[in-house]
C-alpha cells in the first residue's frame, strides 16, 4: 500500500478541520483531491507529508508509520506545497543538489538525480540560472523536480497549476500526466474541471471529511453542470465562442467575464483554452461554474450525512 490513513483528524484549537480520513492507495497514476477552499485539503496533505503532527489516527507511507519512524516515510515522498518552497537566489542546480542532501540521498547519486529531475522537468537548458530570473511556469517546474529528484512512491501536488497562464497549464498538464505513468500523484484542486482533465479517481473532501471516494467517471454522474465560466482581458464576439465545438451557447456576464455552456466530453476546457490562445483573448480563468460545483457538494454532503 503505498498510501493508507487510519481515521485522520486533526483540530484548530477547538475546532476540527478534518475528521476520520480514511486513504487507501495502491498504484501509480493520478488522484484528485477535490474540495472548496477550507475543506481539509491542506491540511490533510500537509499530515500526510510530515508537515503538521495530526491530532488523531495513523498515516502509513509504503507500510511505513509516519509518526513512529518519520524519517523513513518521508524518503517515500515528494512534496509541492501550492507556493513553491524555492529559494531564489540559488541556481537551479544549486537549489536541486540542496533538495537532493535534505532527503539525505547518497552523495555518489546526487549528481546523477540532478541531471535526471532537469531532464525530466524541461529545465536543464537553464541549469546555471538563478531561480529568481525565471518565469512562473519555470519555477513551477523547478518545485516539481525537488519533489521527484528522489524517485518518491509518493508525489503529493497541492494546487499544482494555480496561477499558470494558459500556455503555462498546458504544459504543467502535460509533465503532471507524465509524472504519473510512474509514480502515485495526489494532486489537490478546489476547481473540478481541473480534477476532470488530469485525474482517473476523485477523493472530495467538504467540511473536513470525505463525501465521495471513487472513479472520475461515477463522480461525473453527480455533475448536472455543463457550464465553464471564463474571464479574459481580450475577450471575443460570442459568435467566435460558438464555434468552438462542444459550446451549446454564450453568456456575457460582465465585459470580460463569460459564462460557456456545452455538451459533449471533458476536452472542453483544453478547446477553450487552444481556442483563446490561437485567438489572443488573453485568458485569465477559466472555471467550472462555481454555482455548479456547489450543487455537488451539497448534494454529496447531504448523502453522506
Amino acid at each position: 500500500m503505498i498510501l493508507q490513513t487510519v481515521n485522520l483528524s486533526h483540530k484548530y484549537s477547538s475546532t476540527w478541520a478534518i475528521r476520520d480520513i480514511n486513504l487507501e492507495i495502491d498504484h501509480a497514476g493520478i488522484i484528485g483531491l477535490l474540495g472548496s477552499n477550507g475543506a481539509g485539503k491542506s491540511t490533510t496533505m500537509n499530515i500526510i507529508c510530515g508537515v503538521l503532527n495530526q491530532t488523531e489516527g495513523n498515516v502509513y507511507l509504503d507500510g511505513i508509520d509516519l509518526r513512529k519512524h518519520p524519517e523513513e516515510a518521508k524518503k517515500k515522498i515528494g512534496f509541492l506545497p501550492q507556493t513553491p518552497p524555492l529559494y531564489t537566489d540559488l541556481t537551479i542546480d544549486e537549489y536541486l543538489t540542496y533538495a537532493a542532501e535534505l532527503r539525505l540521498m547518497e552523495k555518489n547519486s546526487i549528481k546523477k538525480a540532478v541531471e535526471e529531475a532537469k531532464e525530466r522537468c524541461g529545465i536543464a537548458h537553464f541549469s546555471s540560472r538563478l531561480i529568481k530570473n525565471l518565469s512562473g511556469g519555470y519555477r513551477q517546474r523547478v518545485g516539481i523536480a525537488q519533489a521527484i529528484i528522489h524517485k518518491p512512491a509518493l508525489v503529493v501536488m497541492d494546487e499544482p497549476t494555480n496561477g499558470l497562464d494558459p500556455n503555462q497549464l498546458i504544459e504543467a498538464r502535460k509533465l503532471i500526466r507524465e509524472i504519473a505513468e510512474e509514480h502515485t500523484v495526489l494532486l489537490s484542486s478546489h476547481i473540478l474541471s481541473e480534477i476532470n482533465l488530469l485525474c482517473r479517481e476523485i477523493i472530495m473532501i467538504d467540511a473536513g471529511r470525505i463525501v465521495f471516494s471513487d472513479s472520475m467517471d461515477a463522480f461525473n454522474n453527480y455533475v448536472q453542470a455543463k457550464a465553464i465560466v471564463m474571464r479574459m482581458e481580450n475577450p471575443p464576439a460570442k459568435a467566435d465562442l460558438l464555434k468552438v465545438q462542444g459550446v451549446t451557447q454564450v453568456e456575457f456576464l460582465t465585459s470580460q467575464q463569460v459564462r460557456v455552456y456545452f455538451e459533449g466530453d471533458q476536452d472542453i476546457t483544453e478547446r477553450l483554452i487552444a481556442a483563446a490562445v490561437t485567438g489572443n483573448w488573453r485568458l485569465k480563468e477559466i472555471n467550472l461554474d462555481k454555482g455548479a460545483l456547489d450543487d455537488v457538494f451539497k448534494h454529496l454532503s447531504t448523502q453522506s450525512s
